[in-house]
C-alpha cells in the first residue's frame, strides 16, 4: 500500500484509484509519530446564532454520502452506538433520540425548532412555575428542548419530557400518528396553554388564514357564502376515479379553487329565484398566512380492494412558490350578494371534508397575513405580487406504506440557506438534488443500491415562509436571549455537565451480584456497585452496609469472597488483597460477569478458612443409623486429586468420626446415591465437580456387611431423598373429625413414653416392614374381594396400620401429636419449614427444585451439585427400592417400566398442567414383571405419616387439612387407600384433586401413577365423589347452535365408559341433561359428534362403540345437536355439510342448513343446494369456508375474497379437502347483482361488520390494526376511565 504525496498535483486515476464507481480504500496513519487529530470546524455552524462556533467538533472520518435525504436506510438500520449519541453532528445541529415509532413527532418539532418566529416567539414567553407544574407545562417543555437543541454538545437529545407534558405514557411511543394531525392536535394544545398570554394568538397569526366557501346562482348571479379559516391546504394527489395524478402542486392548487356546477339532480336552491337553479359552488382564498403549510393527500381507501393505500405518484413542488393566482381578485360586495360572515360556522362544503382545521375562530381585527377581503372596495389595497411569494423551507418526508412508515424532515436554515435532512438523531447536509428525489414517482434508472429513493419515499408536507424583509425574522443570538432564558440554557449546561459527570463514574462502575447468608433473614441476594478504584476494604464495607448486617455481626467478620451462585461453590477467598482495586480484583469493569460475590461471615471466636482456586467444596451430612437421622452439613474443601482414603481422613478432622469404619456416600445427583469404596479412587475419577454432597456413617454395626442397597444406610437415604410433605384440604362433609381420625393413639402406653426409654421396646426394621407390608396386603385384598367392612372398621384398620408403621412415638409438647421415632430428620425438616426457615416452595411449576431441596435446604443447604438440574426428572430403577420378602400387594406396587415412563411424562408436562382424565391404564402396565427382571409381586413398603396441620402452615382450615409425609414413588392408589381413615369413606368414594398456583384444581385419576411429579408443599383437596373406573373416561359435553352468535354452550361433565354404544351414552346422559340443563330431549332427535376446538366433525352413529369404532381419550369433549328430525346420518359413508346462503343483492348471508351427501361428488353437493334454494344448477355458485366455525366472514368481502367454484369434482381433493362432517360451503346465484351502495351506506356497514366480527372473535380483514386516536391531555394525563378508548 503505497503513500500519498498531499502536495503531489497527480489526478486521482493516476494515484492508482479505480474509476467506474468501484470502492477505493484509504488509510489514515501515523504521521511523524503522531496520532490524527480532532479538527476544529473553522467554517462555522448551519445556525450561528447562539452556538459557539469554536465549541463544534468534527471527527476525521467518511463524509455522509451525498443522497442521504431520504435516510431510510437509516430508518431500517438504526444501528448506532450509545456514543455516538454523545457526539455531535458536523453540521452543528441536535438531533432527537426516536423513543421507538415517535418519528413523526421528531420531524415536526425540527421544523418548529427551523422556523425563527416560532422559535423566538417561544423563547419570549416566559413560564411560573407558581402557576404550574413544569412536568405538565407544554410550552415550557418545548421551551426546554429548543434550548437543548441549540446549545447541547450531544449527538441526539430525548423528547420524552416533552411527550410526558402531552400526558403520554410509554405505550403512546409505539403508536404511529400522521404527522399533520399531531401539527393541528398540538397547535390546539397551544393556544389552550396560551390563553391570557401575549403568544394567545400566536399560531393563527403564523399558520392561519381565510377563504370563502360560496354557491352562485348561474339564472340570477346570487351568491351565498361564508368566510372560514384555515392552518393548512390539503391538496389532492389524484382525483377521484382518475387514472392520472397532477403532476405538480401549482396543479393542484387550481384544482383546490376550481368550482363545480350543481346541475341536474344537484341543483341549488336559490333563495332569490325561489326555486332549484344550476349553480356554481367552490372555494376563493382571501388570505394567505405568513407560514403556508401544504399537505399532499398521499393517503386513500380503496374501496375495490377495502384497503387504506398510500398514492406514491410524483408531484413536484416549487422552491419559491407565487400564490398570485390562486387569490381571489372579484371579492367585492355587491347589491345581490347576500353577506354571510359566520367565520366560525360549521362548514358543509368540500374544503372541510378534506381535513380542512375550522377549530379556530377568526378575529377580524387582526390581520398578519395577506388579506383582500375588507368592507369596503374604496379601502380594499391590492398588495403587489411580490409580496404573494413564498419560499420553502421545510419538506416532511414519509418512506414506506399506508400500514406504516418512517418520516423525516428536510429543512433550510434562513442562516445560510443550507439544507440539512433531520432524521431522528442523525443529522446530515444535503443539496437540491436531494430534494427533488421527494417528489415521488419513478426517476428513470437507478443502480442497485437507491432503495433509499424508492418510490414509496415522497414528500407529504410542504411548509412555504411569505418573502417579506420587514417580517422576516432572524433565528435569537445567545446574547439577545430573554434573561428567564439565559438562566434556563445555565441550567440546561449544568444539568448535562452532571450527566456526563455520571456517565463518566457509571463507566467506571463494577456492578457484580452479592449474596450473603444472613444470621436473621438467611441467604439474601442484592446488586454491588462499586467503583474500580475502591479497595476491597471500602467494598467489604458497602456489602456490610448493603446487607443490613449493622447490630447483628461486626464489619470484622465479614469478608468478600468469589461465588458461583449457580454451583453454590465458594471459588476462592482474597487474603492480603484488602487494599488492592476492585477493578484489578474482577478483572476491570464489565457489564456482566461470570462470577458472583459472597459476603461471609463468621462467629467472633471462629478464624476464615481459606479458599484456594482449583478447590472443590463439599457439603458433609452425618448420618446417625441408631436415631435414623440426618444432620445438617457441613462444608468441607478438597482437591480432585485426593484418594478416598485422604478425603476420608478430611473429613474425620472436620466431624470427628473415625476414618477405618466411615462410610461415604456420594450424591451424585438428585437421588442417585454412590457408595466410595475404592481406598485409592481419586475424587475426580469419582465424579466430583465445583460442589458436591455426601453422606457419612461411622458405626460398628453389621449394616457394614451387607450389600449397600440392602443396607439400612441406603434405606435411610433412600426415604430421605424421596420423601415429600404434602398439604391435603379434607371434604366439607368427611366422616368424623380430625379428633376422631388422629394418630396418637395409645399402644400399651409406648406413646406416653420418652423416646430414650422406649428404645429397648423398638421393633427391628425389618419386622416393621414386614407388618407394614401384611397390613397393605390385607386392605388390597379387601379391596379386591368387595369387602363389605364398616367405616369404623376399616378406620380401625388404619389405626392399627399406623401403630405398625411408627411402633415407637413421643408426643409433641405443643400439638399433642404422635411423632414417628423412626422419623425424627423429618421431623426436623417440619420444624424447620414451620419456622420460615429455607420455607418450601409452593410453586408447582418448579416441582423440580422444590424436589430437590426437600433433603436438605431447609437445613440451609443449598450444595446441589451441577447436575442436579439436569437430570432431576429420572427415576429409579426397582432394584433402588426397599423391598420387603411378603406376599403381592397390587396397590403398593413399585416402579415399573410404566411408571417410570409415566412419571417422566407427568414432569415434562408439569408446566403445562396436563391432566389425565381417565382411569384407563396405558399399555404396558398388565407386565408382570418390571426392567430388572423382578417381579410385581415383590412389593415394597412405601413411606406415609399424615398428621393434622399446625397454625403455622394455616393456609387452609386447620380443622380439615392434614400433613402428608410420603414417599412419591407411591401409586395415587396406594396414596387414596392410606388416605381413607382420614376422609372416612373407600377409596372408590372420594376424588383427588391437585390444585396449582392460580388455585386451579385438576383431578389426579391415573391409579397406577406415582406421586413423582409432587414436590414439597404441593397441596391437594379431596372430593367425595365416585372415582373413575378403569376403562371410564370424563367427558365434558357441549351444545352446538349453528344459528346462535355463540354455538358453542357448555352443558354437563358427565362419564363415559370404553365398550359402550353412542346410543347407552345417550340414554345416560338425556336424564343427566333434564336434571341439571332442564332439557327434555328425544333420544332419536339428538346426535352426538366429534368436537374439535369450537369445529364441529365425525357424527357419531348410535351403534358406534367407544374405544372399538371412535377413539376415546382423556379430556374429551364432545357436541351435542339437537335435530328437528329423525336422524339421516346411518352410514359412515355419507358426509354431513353445512351449508349457507349468500345473497349479494340483500347484502346478507341466510341462516345454515345441513346437506347429507352420500358420496364426495361435487355434483351431487351442487344438486342438493339446488334442492334446498331453488336456484338453477347452471347459476350455482359454491366456495368452502375459511377459518374455525361458523366460519364467519364480512359481507363486504365474501363476494371476491372465497374460492368461487373450485375446478374439481370431488370434495376430497385440494382445494377443498373436505373429508370428515362439518365443513362449511358458501353458496350464491351467480347471476345475483351485488347492492349497489353509497359511501356513507358501505362507511356505516363497514362500521357494523366490524363490530360483529369483532364480538365473534373473528378477524376483520379490512382492518388489521386497530388505531389509536391521537390526543395530547392539557391536564397532564388520560382519564382513569376504563370504559376510554
Amino acid at each position: 500500500m503505497a503513500p500519498l504525496d498531499h502536495s503531489s498535483e497527480m489526478s486521482l486515476s493516476d494515484s492508482a484509484f479505480e474509476p467506474g464507481g468501484k470502492r477505493n480504500f484509504l488509510q489514515l496513519t501515523d504521521k511523524d509519530g503522531e496520532q490524527p487529530q480532532i479538527a476544529s470546524d473553522e467554517s462555522g455552524t448551519a445556525d450561528s446564532s447562539g452556538m459557539d462556533d469554536s465549541s463544534q467538533e468534527r471527527f476525521i472520518g467518511p463524509l455522509p454520502r451525498d443522497g442521504t435525504a431520504g435516510c431510510s436506510g437509516d430508518y431500517s438500520s438504526p444501528s448506532y452506538s450509545y456514543s455516538s449519541i454523545l457526539n455531535k453532528s458536523e453540521t452543528g445541529y441536535v438531533g432527537l433520540v426516536n423513543q421507538a415509532m415517535t418519528c413523526y413527532l421528531n420531524s415536526l418539532l425540527q421544523t418548529l425548532f427551523m422556523t425563527p418566529e416560532f422559535r423566538n416567539a417561544l423563547y419570549n414567553w416566559e413560564f411560573e412555575e407558581s402557576e404550574e407544574d413544569p412536568v405538565t407545562s407544554i410550552p415550557y417543555q418545548l421551551q426546554r428542548l429548543f434550548v437543548l437543541l441549540q446549545t447541547s454538545k450531544k449527538r441526539a437529545i430525548e423528547t420524552t419530557d416533552v411527550t410526558r407534558s402531552f400526558g403520554w405514557d410509554s405505550s403512546e411511543a409505539w403508536q404511529q400518528h400522521d404527522v399533520q394531525e399531531l401539527c393541528r392536535v398540538m397547535f390546539d394544545a397551544l393556544e389552550q396553554k396560551w390563553k391570557q398570554t401575549e403568544q394567545a394568538d400566536l399560531i393563527n397569526q403564523l399558520y392561519q388564514g381565510k377563504l370563502k366557501d360560496y354557491v352562485r346562482c348561474l339564472e340570477c348571479g346570487y351568491e351565498s357564502w361564508r368566510i372560514d379559516t384555515y392552518l393548512d391546504i390539503p391538496l389532492v394527489i389524484r382525483p377521484f376515479g382518475a387514472s392520472q395524478a397532477y403532476g405538480s402542486v401549482e396543479e393542484a392548487l387550481q384544482a383546490f379553487i376550481q368550482p363545480e356546477t350543481l346541475d341536474g339532480p344537484n341543483q341549488y336552491f336559490c333563495e332569490r329565484c325561489k326555486k332549484k337553479c344550476d349553480a356554481r359552488k367552490g372555494l376563493r382564498f382571501l388570505h394567505f398566512p405568513y407560514l403556508l403549510t401544504l399537505q399532499l393527500k398521499r393517503f386513500d381507501f380503496d374501496y375495490t380492494t377495502m384497503h387504506r393505500i398510500k398514492l406514491n405518484d410524483r408531484m413536484t413542488f416549487p422552491e419559491e412558490l407565487d400564490m398570485s393566482p390562486f387569490i381571489d381578485v372579484e371579492d367585492e360586495k355587491s347589491p345581490q350578494t347576500e353577506s354571510c360572515t359566520d367565520s366560525g360556522a360549521e362548514n358543509e362544503g368540500s374544503c372541510h371534508s378534506d381535513q380542512m382545521s375550522n377549530d379556530f375562530s377568526t378575529d377580524d381585527c387582526v390581520d398578519e397575513g395577506i388579506c383582500l377581503d375588507s368592507t369596503s372596495s374604496t379601502e380594499r389595497v391590492l398588495k403587489p405580487k411580490s409580496l404573494l411569494t413564498f419560499e420553502l423551507f421545510s419538506v416532511m418526508v414519509h418512506s414506506g406504506s399506508a400500514a406504516g412508515g418512517h418520516y423525516y424532515a428536510c429543512i433550510k436554515s434562513f442562516s445560510d440557506g443550507q439544507w440539512c435532512s433531520f432524521n431522528d438523531q442523525h443529522v446530515s447536509k444535503i443539496t437540491q438534488d436531494d430534494i427533488r428525489k421527494t417528489y415521488g414517482g419513478s426517476s428513470g434508472n437507478r443502480g442497485y443500491y437507491s432503495s433509499a429513493f424508492a418510490s414509496s419515499t415522497n414528500a407529504y408536507m410542504l411548509i412555504y415562509r411569505l418573502k417579506d424583509p420587514s417580517r422576516n425574522a432572524k433565528y435569537l443570538a445567545a446574547e439577545d436571549f430573554p434573561e428567564h432564558i439565559k438562566s434556563l440554557v445555565q441550567k440546561e449546561k449544568e444539568s448535562e455537565e452532571q450527566e456526563k459527570r455520571q456517565r463518566e463514574i457509571e463507566r467506571n462502575t463494577c456492578k457484580i451480584k452479592l449474596f450473603c447468608m444472613h444470621p436473621v433473614k438467611m441467604m439474601m441476594e442484592s446488586k454491588l456497585e462499586v467503583h474500580k478504584d475502591k479497595t476491597l476494604g471500602e467494598a467489604t464495607e458497602m456489602a456490610y452496609k448493603l446487607m443490613e448486617l449493622e447490630g447483628v455481626v461486626s464489619l470484622d467478620c465479614c469478608r468478600l469472597v468469589k461465588y458461583d451462585e449457580f454451583h453454590e461453590y465458594l471459588e476462592r477467598s482474597y487474603e492480603g488483597e484488602e487494599d488492592t482495586p476492585m477493578g484489578l480484583l474482577l478483572g476491570g469493569v464489565k457489564s456482566s460477569y461470570m462470577f458472583d460475590l459472597l459476603l461471609e461471615t463468621r462467629r467472633p471466636e471462629q478464624v476464615f478458612q481459606p479458599y484456594k482456586p482449583g478447590e472443590v467444596m463439599v457439603k458433609v451430612h452425618v448420618v446417625d443409623l441408631k436415631s435414623e437421622t440426618i444432620a445438617s452439613p457441613i462444608s468441607v474443601r478438597a482437591y480432585l486429586n485426593q484418594t478416598i482414603t485422604e478425603f476420608k481422613q478430611l473429613i474425620a478432622q472436620a466431624t470427628g468420626l473415625s476414618a477405618e469404619t466411615m462410610r461415604v456416600v456420594l450424591e451424585r445427583c438428585y437421588n442417585d446415591l454412590r457408595l466410595l469404596c475404592v481406598p485409592n479412587k481419586t475424587l475426580k475419577a469419582e465424579g466430583f465437580f465445583r460442589s458436591n454432597k455426601v453422606f457419612v456413617e461411622s458405626s460398628e454395626l453389621t449394616d457394614h456387611q451387607v450389600t449397600f442397597t440392602d443396607s439400612l444406610l441406603w434405606k435411610l437415604l433412600d426415604r430421605h431423598g424421596n420423601t415429600i410433605r404434602l398439604l391435603v384440604l379434607l371434604p366439607e362433609q368427611s366422616p368424623g373429625t380430625l379428633a376422631n381420625r388422629t394418630l396418637c393413639q395409645k399402644v400399651g402406653g409406648d406413646s406416653d413414653a420418652p423416646f430414650e426409654g422406649s428404645k429397648g421396646n423398638r421393633k427391628s426394621v425389618e419386622a416393621i416392614l414386614e407388618e407394614s407390608t401384611e397390613k397393605l396386603k390385607n386392605l388390597s385384598l379387601q379391596q379386591q374381594q368387595g369387602s363389605s367392612t364398616s367405616d369404623s372398621q376399616k378406620s380401625s384398620d388404619a389405626s392399627d396400620f399406623e401403630h405398625i408403621e411408627s411402633p415407637t412415638q413421643e408426643v409433641d409438647s405443643n400439638s399433642s401429636l404422635c411423632v414417628a421415632a423412626d422419623n425424627r430428620e423429618l421431623e426436623n425438616r417440619l420444624r424447620a419449614t414451620v419456622g420460615g426457615a429455607g420455607g418450601a416452595s409452593s410453586d408447582p411449576e418448579n416441582h423440580f427444585a422444590c424436589e430437590e431441596r426437600s433433603d436438605s435446604e431447609v437445613n440451609n443447604d443449598r450444595s446441589t451439585s451441577s447436575v442436579d438440574s439436569d437430570i432431576l426428572s429420572s427415576s429409579h430403577s426397582s432394584d433402588t427400592l426397599c423391598n420387603a420378602d411378603s406376599g403381592p400387594i397390587q396397590l403398593a406396587n413399585g416402579l415399573d417400566s410404566h411408571s417410570i415412563t409415566s412419571s417422566r411424562r407427568s414432569k415434562a408436562h408439569e408446566g403445562k398442567k396436563e391432566t389425565w382424565d381417565t382411569a384407563e391404564e396405558d399399555s404396558g402396565t398388565d407386565s408382570e414383571y418390571d426392567d430388572n427382571g423382578k417381579s410385581k409381586a415383590e412389593a415394597q413398603y412405601l413411606y406415609f405419616r399424615a398428621e393434622p396441620c399446625s397454625q403455622d402452615d394455616a393456609t387452609w382450615d386447620t380443622q380439615k387439612c392434614l400433613v402428608v409425609h410420603v414417599d412419591k414413588r407411591i401409586t395415587l392408589a396406594a396414596f387414596k387407600q392410606n388416605l381413607e381413615p382420614y376422609v372416612g369413606v373407600t377409596s372408590t368414594q372420594f376424588k383427588v384433586f391437585r390444585v396449582y398456583a392460580n388455585n386451579q384444581e385438576f383431578e389426579s385419576v391415573r391409579l397406577n401413577e406415582t406421586l413423582s411429579s409432587f414436590s414439597d408443599d404441593n397441596k391437594i383437596t379431596i372430593r367425595l365423589g365416585r372415582a373413575l373406573k378403569k376403562g371410564e373416561y370424563r367427558v365434558k359435553v357441549y351444545q352446538l347452535l349453528v344459528n346462535e352468535p355463540e354455538p358453542c354452550k357448555f352443558l354437563v361433565d358427565t362419564v363415559f365408559a370404553k365398550g359402550m354404544t353412542v346410543r347407552q351414552s345417550k340414554e345416560e346422559l338425556l336424564p343427566q341433561l333434564k336434571e341439571q340443563c332442564k332439557l327434555d330431549l328425544s333420544i332419536d332427535r339428538v346426535r352426538l359428534r366429534k368436537k374439535t376446538w369450537k369445529n364441529p366433525g365425525t357424527v357419531f352413529l348410535d351403534y358406534h362403540v367407544y374405544e372399538e369404532d371412535i377413539s376415546i381419550s382423556s379430556n374429551w369433549e364432545v357436541f351435542l345437536e339437537v335435530l328437528n328430525e329423525p336422524e339421516k346420518m346411518k352410514s359412515m359413508s355419507q358426509l354431513a355439510v353445512l351449508t349457507r346462503r349468500w345473497s349479494p343483492a340483500t347484502m346478507k348471508l341466510g341462516p345454515f342448513q345441513e346437506v347429507i351427501l352420500e358420496s364426495s361428488s361435487v355434483e351431487e353437493l351442487k344438486e342438493k343446494l339446488c334442492e334446498i334454494s331453488d336456484i338453477p344448477l347452471e347459476n350455482l355458485d359454491f366456495a368452502k369456508g375459511r377459518g374455525t366455525f361458523p366460519c364467519d366472514i364480512s359481507v363486504l368481502e365474501i363476494h371476491q375474497d372465497l374460492d368461487w367454484n373450485p375446478k374439481v369434482s370431488t370434495l376430497n381433493v385440494w382445494p377443498l379437502y373436505i373429508c370428515d362432517d362439518g365443513a362449511v360451503v358458501f353458496y350464491r346465484d351467480s347471476t345475483e347483482e351485488p347492492l349497489e351502495l353509497s359511501e356513507d351506506e358501505r362507511n356505516e356497514l363497514m362500521k357494523k361488520e366490524s363490530s360483529r366480527l369483532l364480538k365473534t372473535g373473528h378477524r376483520v380483514s379490512y382492518s388489521p390494526r386497530k388505531e389509536k386516536a391521537l390526543k395530547i391531555y392539557l391536564d397532564g394525563g388520560p382519564a382513569k376511565d376504563p370504559g376510554q378508548d
